[in-house]
């Protein structure tokens, strides 16, 4: 795989929109903005929206909606940046909502059913414009919430729990077909699959397991963010070993490609008129980088 680095100095990024134009949208999370690179490298801050911006996608309307974590402590050491745990001014995570034109905000979603959301991550849009979005739960100095998968409606009016309790929900992402949206635990190094019946429900789960296995990766790897290839195999961010695992969904053998230098390669996303343009962010370094993917990505239901 041959990459070409669009750009460093980012502080921390995730959640990458291919837009239209050839730039990238994206997260800053220990900067706490919505960011857009050029395709020269260019930086500019979208918006300012405190917290941990985390995962980013483009709604039915043109907007971007951004799930907040709440922030991190931060850590480095060995020209890795990576965050640690929860700071003391943690009050909650949240779904924003961000023109990206302007730069006005606005929260969407803090709770669900009167329970706090924790630590909102990934999140991908359905055909009729809802939304699915894990939160990865929060850890604190002598606990752990539990995780949970969502779906919610665009326009503010609806968010229900799909799934719950789970381990660090992390990546999601949705079949070609729509009828499946599958789930990267970053702690277990497992991704899950959950038959949909109807928009933000899911088919009842076997008593002895938390949803389909595909795939559980060995050693100690950590999932983060996905992206779903036009042929439904699924490309999830592997952190530790620093990569993108590429897990099909017969059983079968995990392909491994290397983003070399960086144990935090967090997230993948696909654009182009093949779909074969891929940038992943390589997190520890603050590093975008562009390649060409051997197989094309699935391309979203609503795009910039």
């Amino acid at each position: 795989m041959e990459l070409t680095k669009i750009c460093d100095g980012l502080d921390f990024p995730e959640g990458p929109i291919a837009m239209a134009d050839g730039s990238v949208i994206l997260v800053e999370i220990r900067r706490q903005t919505l960011s857009r690179v050029q395709p020269d490298g260019r930086i500019e801050v979208i918006a300012h929206l405190g917290g941990g911006p985390n995962g980013a996608a483009v709604g039915p309307d043109g907007l971007i909606y951004v799930c907040n974590n709440g922030g991190f402590v931060w850590t480095q050491g060995e020209a890795i940046r990576r965050p640690i745990g929860t700071p003391e001014d943690y009050a909650g995570g949240s779904i924003q909502r961000v023109n990206p034109d302007t730069g006005a905000f606005e929260k969407i979603y803090e709770a669900c059913d009167g329970i706090p959301l924790r630590g909102p991550n990934d999140i991908v849009f359905d055909e009729h414009g809802g939304f699915y979005f894990t939160d990865l739960g929060k850890t604190m100095a002598d606990y752990v919430h539990h995780g949970a998968f969502y779906y919610a409606k665009a326009d503010g009016s609806r968010i229900t729990r799909v799934h719950a309790p789970m381990i660090t929900p992390n990546g999601i992402g949705l079949s070609p077909d729509g009828k499946v949206v599958h789930v990267a635990e970053t702690r277990t190094g497992r991704v899950w699959s959950f038959d949909l019946v109807a928009p933000g429900e899911i088919a009842p789960v076997p008593y002895h397991m938390p949803g389909r296995l595909v795939s559980s990766l060995p050693d100690y790897q950590l999932l983060d963010s996905l992206a779903v290839q036009a042929d439904g195999r699924i490309c999830v961010a592997t952190l530790m070993r620093g990569g993108i695992s590429i897990v099909p969904l017969d059983g079968g053998p995990v392909q491994f490609l290397e983003v070399p230098g960086d144990r935090y390669i967090t997230n993948i996303c696909f654009g182009g008129a093949d779909m074969r343009d891929a940038w992943i962010t390589a997190s520890g370094t603050g590093c975008l980088y562009h390649t060409r993917w051997p197989d094309p990505g699935l391309k979203l239901h609503f795009n910039g």
